[in-house]
């Protein structure tokens, strides 16, 4: 898909962050847009930005981890514009917590949003894509779909089974030569609300020595790329049809990092990580 004009696209998540600025980018580029996210009032403002280019926009309350209600905005998408041409599978939580503390409430709303939704909306969006033709399914994991961390076992969890879903799904739409292609998403730390609106269970100040506040501010020191450069650096890989786009530096250095130290990274994050909690 070299071309976005007057192509339609859906956005899970787009209330802020990188769906956000994947549908203003978007919009800037003549692609219709339909939004979806839980934040109201975020999903309005989005909304507004993106009407500014002169495109359609439609916005819908969702929650993706219900698997009927994200069936039924592919189709109201449709519906709504015609065709769909792109789905980004953006939507994510964050959960901050030890294995041995984790309740299984905490790690199935994870799952659920993270990589249900995922799913839910590859499922859900992919005959819609061959129908038009020429379709492309972006899904989100992360740089920690790369390498395990501690106190990240869910996220890691998820991430890791969006990075193999879509690896699997590219080959199958390879081999089936259908006109829909698929990119999985690895960003590094993006400048968003994930920390301000991630859960961090009890156990995590035992673990680290900070508070719910101190954690997630320490999280957010390491949010180093912007989310509109992310934008763009997503749209960009899928006008090249990558099978994988790493976001951010960080992101390189972890790939690198994996790559080169296969097993040995794990020592290397241990340490880092006590060094970090000890300051």
């Amino acid at each position: 898909m070299k071309s976005f004009k007057n192509k339609v696209a859906a956005i899970t998540g787009a209330a802020s962050g990188m769906g956000r600025e994947l549908a203003v980018e978007l919009a800037k580029a003549g692609c219709s847009v339909a939004i979806s996210d839980v934040n109201e009032a975020g999903l309005a403002e989005t909304a507004a930005l993106a009407r500014a280019y002169g495109v359609k926009v439609t916005s819908q309350k969702l929650d993706v981890a219900k698997r009927e209600a994200v069936y039924a905005w592919a189709d109201q998408v449709v519906a709504d514009h015609g065709k769909v041409n792109l789905i980004f599978n953006n939507a994510g939580v964050a959960l901050g917590s030890t294995i041995e503390g984790m309740s299984y409430e905490d790690f199935e709303w994870l799952m659920g949003i993270n990589f249900w939704g995922v799913v839910y909306g590859t499922k859900a969006f992919l005959p819609h894509l061959k129908a038009a033709g020429e379709g492309h399914i972006i899904n989100t994991s992360s740089i920690f779909g790369l390498a395990g961390i501690p106190s990240q076992s869910a996220y890691n969890s998820a991430k890791f089974a969006v990075r193999g879903f879509t690896e699997s799904l590219r080959q199958e739409l390879d081999i089936a030569r259908c006109g829909v292609s698929a990119t999985s998403v690895h960003p590094g730390g993006i400048k968003t609300n994930i920390a301000a609106a991630a859960r961090f269970s009890d156990n995590m100040k035992d673990f680290t020595g900070r508070n719910d506040k101190e954690a997630k501010a320490n999280f957010e020191k390491l949010f180093i790329t912007t989310a509109n450069s992310a934008a763009r650096t997503i749209l960009k890989a899928v006008q090249k049809d990558s099978r994988r786009v790493l976001v951010g530096p960080d992101a390189v250095a972890f790939d690198a990092m994996v790559r080169f130290l296969p097993t040995g990274y794990q020592k290397l994050v241990s340490w880092g990580t006590k060094r970090q909690m000890s300051n």
